[in-house]
């Protein structure tokens, strides 16, 4: 279980994130939605220790993030950021062998192997597993440092916005296979989206952001109705409902809620 705390910050004066407290269940899909500048990327930060609060704490399994030592967090927290730059030139089964390193140090074993493997199968990689990084499209850099954070094999991953670079095809099976990292294995996963569409398809709770507050924490049937988008991103948002999904129709604003 992951818990934020009154957690807070500050960049110059303004509070990006404003005593946010939020409890992420074990084995589900929490996204983080809500406009630009509404403090998701930041708070997920703060969770995966890239960030230090001003003030509050994040709790994992009940122990304090920054109390854990770097090794045991990396074998039980996955982290991606929203932007991935690596100078060194590397193959694509060399970015997803990283995802070992907590545990071997870079010596892989043959167990190693099999989990690099399995990740670059899972992402349909293994067509290009030798390509250089620097030969590939944005979209197939992005599954190629999905595929990291798969081989990681970490009970907790958390996503700043992986679906960037991605196309319609990609960006589905990306969520599938994150839905089925949850349903099989059990896996928790904390995710940055913009489209309120996969996050309304694919997880279990969503937590809405605006101006740096919580506005809204909840099973995702409470979030995804007209009232409370409306609350979240000032437009009227009608719903419809597909295969029994909820579709939110935001293309057309001049389109009236019901």
């Amino acid at each position: 279980m992951i818990e934020m705390k009154a957690l807070t910050k500050k960049f110059a004066k303004k509070k990006v994130v404003d005593d946010v407290s939020v409890t992420i269940k074990p084995g589900t899909i929490t996204s983080f939605i809500g406009p630009n500048g509404a403090g998701k990327s930041t708070l997920l930060s703060m969770v995966s220790r890239l960030l230090d609060s001003d003030s509050g704490e994040v709790l994992l399994d009940k122990n304090e993030v920054n109390k854990w030592k770097s090794n045991e967090f990396a074998k039980r927290v996955a982290i991606l950021r929203q932007a991935n730059f690596i100078n060194v030139k590397l193959t694509v089964r060399e970015l997803v062998s990283f995802g070992r390193y907590p545990y071997s140090k870079g010596r892989l074993t043959n167990e190693d192997q099999q989990y690099v493997d399995q990740a670059i199968q899972y992402m349909n990689l293994a067509e290009m597993e030798d390509q250089f990084l620097d030969e590939l499209s944005g979209g197939q850099k992005q599954r190629a440092f999905i595929a990291m954070v798969i081989a990681q094999d970490t009970d907790y991953i958390l996503l700043d916005e992986p679906l960037n670079n991605l196309d319609m095809k990609h960006s589905v099976q990306i969520m599938k296979i994150l839905r089925k990292l949850v349903d099989e294995l059990g896996r928790t996963v904390v995710i940055v989206l913009h489209d309120i569409n996969f996050a309304s398809v694919y997880s279990d709770q969503i937590v809405a952001l605006k101006d740096g507050k919580l506005v809204k924490n909840g099973p995702t049937n409470e979030i995804i109705n007209s009232t409370a988008l409306r609350e979240i991103y000032d437009m009227d948002i009608p719903i419809q409902e597909q295969n029994g999904c909820r579709i939110c129709v935001y293309f057309n604003s001049h389109t009236e809620v019901n």
